[in-house]
């Protein structure tokens, strides 16, 4: 359809390839069978829309017409390369008599391209992959983040991440990996692998690690649709229905996690009534169903706890009614069943709620020093404590140091200005004692 004076084809670009790209590279690597030459397909097919769109107007349906174009790539490709029959028969079947014709319509095959996503979150996850690849490659080929954001995410440099999601692509080539689920036992040893980094893709979504924006939203739902996808993958197993009733759960906070000025708001300071009533309900039900599973002697972990945590969270219509004591204690469980600093951090927050600031102020003590590098984490949750325990000069010191650490610009404004309150309580006189507390 021709450009109307009010369309914007850029953006209606942009949006249709943040909304297919990573369906688009997975129906093309089950295509191609070479994820790296369907990556570059989806770009040429990109790139196209950018050229062409200005001038002959948005297309009705932009998922198909960039199918139609990558598709047309992958024939010009073969071509050039000289397999000719083959993959030009298993590309371009039926395009003889009319390429728009017989192009697969995505709205009437998601199922299939739904799994195609599926099948590649586990190809970006194959064993041949070191951990860091996997991550790398799930964030480039599915969570569509550019090299730049993964870089910063791994505290690399943009050359880095490029080079090595370069050489995972062709690790993945060498071994002629197939886009195909894994079964059996293949599939429970990757399991673990698969939810790390819909964790990772969650989380960059939900608090970046750097830039301006204090999230991406279009990862946090994207993160969470696989995870309900790998849950009806895995019906039976605990870990996989608590990582989604994690995400659920934490991303039903999105909508109320930022202020009308577009000023990060904390948990506690969160209006509860813009929570999605509908993912806290997914979350609990699943969490319910993986809580049944533990009951009959499946072993849990990680995943289960921290979503039974969030579920204290969620239950609670008001931030004075959080069971703290409840979340400390699944905090110490968690801490047995995973140990790492992150949760020592989280637990120091939840046994300074439950216990009082001395209590968590005990727990992030006995962290060893630079147990988590350079993150802003523990100087603020510091700041906190010590907030809450009246030491407002010392809290607003730490406020003030983890500011100077944290590259996400939206951290760092609540920071300062966490800072900046409590140097202002700091220098208030003390209040005489006869006349009572103001």
């Amino acid at each position: 359809m021709p450009a109307g004076p009010t369309d914007d084809p850029t953006r209606a670009v942009t949006a249709a390839w943040r909304a297919e790209s990573a369906r688009l590279v997975g129906v093309l690597t089950r295509m191609t069978r070479d994820v790296e030459l369907a990556e570059d397909l989806a770009q040429d097919a990109l790139l196209a829309a950018l050229e062409q769109w200005p001038v002959s107007g948005i297309p009705d349906n932009p998922s198909a017409w960039l199918m139609t174009t990558a598709r047309r790539r992958g024939i010009d490709h073969f071509r050039r390369a000289d397999t000719l029959r083959r993959k030009v028969t298993e590309l371009g079947h039926g395009l003889a008599r009319g390429e728009e014709a017989d192009v697969p319509d995505l709205d009437d095959q998601v199922d299939r391209i739904e799994d195609d996503v599926l099948r590649l979150v586990f190809l970006a996850c194959h064993p041949s992959l070191t951990p860091e690849s996997r991550a790398a490659l799930t964030l480039r080929l599915v969570g569509g983040l550019t090299t730049a954001e993964i870089a910063r995410g791994f505290l690399t440099t943009e050359a880095t991440m490029g080079q090595r999601i370069s050489r995972a692509k062709r690790t993945l080539a060498r071994a002629r990996v197939e886009l195909e689920l894994p079964t059996g036992a293949e599939r429970t040893a990757r399991l673990d692998d698969v939810m790390a980094v819909l964790y990772l893709i969650f989380n960059e979504g939900y608090s970046a690690t750097a830039g301006e924006d204090w999230m991406r939203t279009d990862l946090v739902v994207e993160a969470t649709r696989l995870s309900r996808m790998l849950a009806d993958l895995a019906p039976d197993e605990p870990e996989v229905l608590g990582l989604q009733a994690l995400l659920e759960l934490q991303g039903s906070r999105t909508a109320a996690r930022l202020s009308a000025t577009g000023e990060p708001v904390l948990l506690e300071d969160q209006d509860r009534g813009l929570w999605d009533e509908v993912g806290i309900r997914r979350g609990l039900a699943a969490l319910e169903r993986a809580t049944a599973l533990a009951a009959a002697g499946t072993p849990v972990g990680r995943y289960f706890l921290q979503a039974s945590i969030a579920a204290q969270h969620a239950l609670a219509r008001r931030p004075e009614d959080t069971d703290w004591s409840r979340i400390a204690a699944l905090y110490d469980v968690l801490a047995e069943a995973a140990p790492g600093p992150v949760v020592e951090v989280n637990r120091a927050v939840a046994h300074g709620r439950a216990h009082g600031p001395a209590a968590g102020l005990a727990v992030l003590e006995a962290l060893e020093d630079g147990a988590l590098g350079d993150s802003p984490l523990p100087a603020g949750v510091r700041g906190d404590l010590l907030e809450r325990a009246g030491r407002h000069d010392e809290a607003a010191d730490a406020f003030e140091r983890a500011a100077g650490l944290t590259r996400n610009e939206g951290e760092r404004a609540v920071l300062l200005r966490r800072a900046s309150h409590n140097r202002t309580r700091a220098a208030r006189p003390a209040a005489p004692h006869h006349g009572g507390d103001r």
